[in-house]
């Protein structure tokens, strides 16, 4: 018996079939081999086609099938996982209407900032736990502003996720972590808020049916079944964003426990059992995979978008002449602790909510020509991440969350040593990298949807932790130093 996982991400599809007794990786792979195109009409604007996404991911599946050699029969249940806070409109055919607007799309700020304050800031923050920001309501008010002949066609709005489910059953549904994440939710009324679609004059037949995270969401249709090689009739029963199933990837769902991902964006994501926010929205609250309305797990997310962006951006216009990342985190390593003074400022990726949804740009502070190298800038990049981090992080325990075990998969900036023991020793806490990723761990959310396993324990018992980084006590201090020279010139900034 097989369980097969789906993450649509901005850069690409993954797709991941695990044993699901064993909870062994059968198969995995990916598509594109190079990052997948983001769109920039003007600027701070981020639309990529979701038809590219299902083509990605039929390419992909298509690779895992062969790979793995198993009949497509015995696959039993599928969990999806895609990247967060994206707007996919479709009229009543299931037709596309335009672009989906992603994540990191920041044309929405002006709409979001004007709902906080005509709204109200503590009304929107004590039930929606945040303000409408740039979120996927806010997106949705813009195209009605803008686009209003697309508007008047819409028929539902999805999720990425919601989409490629659809795409696999001819169904459409959303869940509770959904709509928390569009900023939808009401958590103090537990339902769709009447709030933000009074105020942005959305129409509540808009929304699919709500779903549960876990449980029979919709089955492979017999289209889908001849375009994959489904069995028609597989159950989609695991569905979530992509921070939220991230921490459930490394069995994250109780109240203290702490997850993080350094992939295009990074973040730091913890969870809480009480209504607690932010009361400057730069840290975020959504539904967590595991939340109801009897049980109440929400997740904290830190979200810098300009994270392995940034690392790309080095890899790809400075450091051409190196080999791989690896070779980059090899030379990085040889730059003292510090980058000899460098400092980066890696907000070069649109708005930052962490800085109250400014857009800095990105800046290099303190070069030397005579003593700086590209070793230097290298490590003084990635710095300069971990130091966002923990910028965002003084903000998280502020409003309760005690940040003392980091849990993250080994890939992506975790990869690099000098990344990782950066952020151990300036945010003194102990990383724990475990052997998994997103897609992995929607496929074994599929089986807990389906009642395979009997809990998340189950679930997550064969889950491998593969390394420890303690923070280097002994050079703490000169971490420090580091990043209070990086916090003296990122508020000159702001």
């Amino acid at each position: 018996m097989y369980l097969l996982g789906y993450d649509i991400g901005s850069s690409s599809v993954k797709v991941c079939l695990i044993e699901a007794s064993s909870g062994k990786i059968i198969a995995s792979d990916f598509s594109p081999k190079k990052e997948m195109k983001i769109t920039a009409v003007s600027p701070g604007w981020a639309e990529q086609n979701p038809e590219d996404w299902w083509t990605h991911l039929k390419l992909a599946h298509e690779a895992v099938i062969q790979k793995s050699g198993i009949h497509p029969d015995d696959i039993k249940a599928i969990g999806i996982t895609w990247q967060m806070h994206g707007l996919i409109l479709t009229d009543k055919n299931q037709n596309l209407l335009r672009p989906a607007i992603i994540w990191c799309d920041s044309r929405a700020v002006p709409y979001g900032e004007k709902a906080f304050r005509e709204i109200g800031e503590e009304k929107c923050l004590s039930h929606l736990l945040n303000s409408p920001g740039n979120f996927t309501a806010s997106k949705l008010a813009w195209v009605k502003e803008n686009e209003p002949e697309i508007f008047d066609k819409i028929d539902k709005i999805m999720l990425p996720g919601d989409y490629i489910a659809m795409k696999l059953s001819g169904e459409i549904g959303i869940t509770i972590e959904g709509l928390s994440e569009g900023i939808f939710w009401d958590f103090k009324n537990n339902g769709i808020s009447e709030d933000i679609i009074n105020y942005y004059g959305i129409p509540k037949s808009f929304f699919p049916d709500i779903i549960p995270t876990f449980g029979i969401q919709a089955t492979v249709s017999a289209r889908t079944s001849h375009e994959l090689g489904l069995k028609e009739g597989t159950p989609i029963s695991y569905r979530a964003g992509d921070q939220p199933n991230n921490a459930l990837s490394l069995n994250v769902f109780n109240p203290g426990e702490i997850a993080s991902t350094a992939g295009t964006s990074g973040v730091v994501y913890g969870i809480l059992d009480q209504l607690e926010y932010d009361p400057l929205s730069r840290v975020n609250t959504f539904a967590h995979v595991n939340h109801t309305p009897e049980e109440t797990r929400l997740g904290v997310l830190l979200c810098i978008n300009g994270t392995g962006i940034l690392n790309s951006w080095m890899k790809h216009n400075l450091a051409t002449s190196l080999l791989s990342y690896g070779d980059m985190n090899d030379l990085a390593s040889l730059s003292p602790i510090g980058s000899k003074g460098l400092s980066i400022i890696p907000f070069g990726n649109g708005a930052e909510r962490v800085l109250e949804n400014k857009d800095t740009s990105c800046s290099i502070h303190g070069i030397n020509f005579n003593i700086h190298s590209k070793g230097d800038i290298l490590r003084a990049a990635q710095e300069g991440i971990v130091f966002s981090y923990e910028y965002g992080m003084n903000i998280m325990r502020d409003i309760g969350m005690d940040i003392q075990v980091i849990r993250a998969g080994n890939t992506n900036m975790f990869l690099s040593p000098v990344f990782r023991q950066s952020l151990a020793s300036v945010s003194n806490a102990v990383i724990e990298l475990y052997d998994t990723d997103g897609a992995v761990g929607a496929a074994r959310a599929a089986g807990m949807g389906i009642g395979y396993y009997a809990d998340s324990e189950e679930a997550f018992s064969s889950l491998e932790k593969i390394a420890v980084i303690e923070p280097e006590r002994e050079n703490r201090e000169l971490y420090l130093e580091a990043y209070s020279r990086w916090t003296k010139h990122l508020n000159e900034i702001i």
